[in-house]
């Protein structure tokens, strides 16, 4: 073996080592980043903490959720999702929590809406994949309940567009369709049964409009 080949061959092997140590300090950068003890590093988190403690998500299929079941993507298919939430929102909220008084929870709630609009909008554009990480196959009771199943499937909505007030202190909700059109933070000004009724009424229109010209042809 000449010393050039030797040489690749302790190139190509340095290189191996090196790119699993990287690989072992992202993955443990990451499951460590996604902790309950650093997320509620920050003063500001112990707020929405308490309030998942007592929300009705807390131990209801048998299990204690943390911070990053709901906003952090699990898996090694999201893992890209996971670091993209990490690095961006991450810096962007450390920053923020930096230049803004968190001190009491009345100053918290200052910017509650648009932290809660945030939150928002990534489960929008990850189709809401924690929610359906833990509600696999969702079969709500009562006709009501599955009727508005069936017309997010029809209208390409995600779990967050309807339940966006169930484990924190309420914020007024947010039109997530409307938010990304318009890349502001838009509020809602109806309910779903109202938004979705609205083609009903269009229809009872349009039937109205074809019996009138039946009775013109008679």
């Amino acid at each position: 073996m000449t010393v050039l080949q030797k040489g690749a061959i302790g190139t190509l092997l340095t290189g191996a080592l090196l790119g699993i140590v990287l690989i072992g300090v992202v993955f443990g950068g990451e499951a460590a980043l996604s902790t309950e003890e650093f997320c509620t590093s920050c003063h500001s988190m112990t707020y929405t903490q308490n309030e998942l403690k007592e929300s009705t998500h807390y131990g209801a299929l048998g299990v204690n959720p943390g911070c990053k079941d709901c906003h952090i993507p699990q898996g090694f298919r999201n893992f890209h999702l996971a670091v993209y939430t990490h690095v961006v929102d991450g810096a962007r909220e450390l920053w923020l929590e930096l230049v803004n008084d968190y001190s009491t929870l009345e100053k918290f709630n200052e910017r509650r809406l648009i932290m809660a609009h945030d939150a928002r909008m990534n489960l929008k554009k990850w189709d809401s994949v924690t929610c359906r990480d833990c509600h696999k196959n969702p079969d709500p009771p009562g006709e009501d309940a599955q009727a508005a199943h069936k017309r997010m499937e029809t209208h390409g909505a995600t779990c967050i567009d309807c339940h966006q007030n169930l484990v924190h202190e309420e914020a007024p909700m947010t039109d997530l369709d409307a938010s990304l059109a318009q890349k502001k933070l838009v509020l809602k000004t109806d309910g779903w049964d109202d938004w979705d009724g609205a083609g009903d009424e269009d229809d009872e229109d349009d039937e109205d409009d074809d019996e009138d010209e039946e009775d013109d042809d008679d």
